[in-house]
């Protein structure tokens, strides 16, 4: 799994942010790798890796495929479709998101469902245009319990070389405390260049150190 990772990785690097509750052109596509690395209190390292992807199947729906992997302990894959609920011009539009997958930790593995309910909407500030997306879902894992989560997305898109991205995400179980991670990063772009990187730095309530986020987007 590791090599395979690996050649995506590789591929898409030969070869910008997730679109939230806006669905893709028919026929187009979006592909995000990412890497994730931390440093352990005892000063072994940690790193998780990811692959998400979409396609746009129809103009009204949007099919997609969720890939995250914790140091060969426990990760997920998901696929998922993506329709439109409401358009409210200026004000906003809304998506729903099905998927449907599998979670694993260690060798065990277990059925794992997503329903998403999208929020997002444009802007024009004086340093650009931009964007705000707010995702809530409901995700049920067989083995474990049903999850709450709520998560936020906000970015610039101008033709500059650089521009801010913030991403928070959280997490709620009824016998657990809420979980959080936040991620504020750069995303780096050529104008009129598919190809986005992007750098930044993670940080959540279950660990004691910042980890560095290393991701490359691709849209084509």
């Amino acid at each position: 799994m590791k090599g395979v990772i690996l050649h995506i990785a590789l591929l898409l690097i030969a070869t910008p942010a997730w679109s939230g509750a806006w669905l893709r052109e028919k026929d187009s596509a979006f592909v995000a790798a990412a890497v994730t690395a931390f440093k352990d209190p005892d000063g072994r390292y940690d790193y998780k890796s990811s692959l998400y992807a979409e396609w746009g199947y129809r103009p009204n729906l949007t099919i997609g495929f969720d890939f995250e992997e914790h140091r060969d302990v426990y990760g997920h894959a998901l696929l998922f479709a993506r329709a439109p609920v409401a358009d409210f011009g200026k004000w906003g539009r809304f998506t729903a998101e099905f998927g449907a997958g599998a979670h694993h930790r260690h060798k065990r593995a277990w059925a794992l469902y997503k329903m998403t309910l999208s929020y997002g909407k444009g802007f024009e500030t004086s340093w650009g245009n931009g964007w705000i997306a707010v995702d809530t879902a409901l995700e049920y894992r067989t083995h474990d319990a049903m999850f709450r989560k709520l998560d936020f997305t906000a970015g610039l898109s101008s033709q500059r070389l650089l521009n801010p991205l913030l991403q928070i995400e959280t997490s709620y179980t009824p016998d657990k405390s809420l979980f959080w991670r936040a991620r504020p990063s750069v995303m780096i772009r050529r104008p009129n260049s598919p190809t986005t990187w992007v750098l930044g730095l993670e940080r959540n309530d279950a660990r004691s150190d910042t980890g560095i986020k290393f991701a490359i987007w691709n849209e084509f």
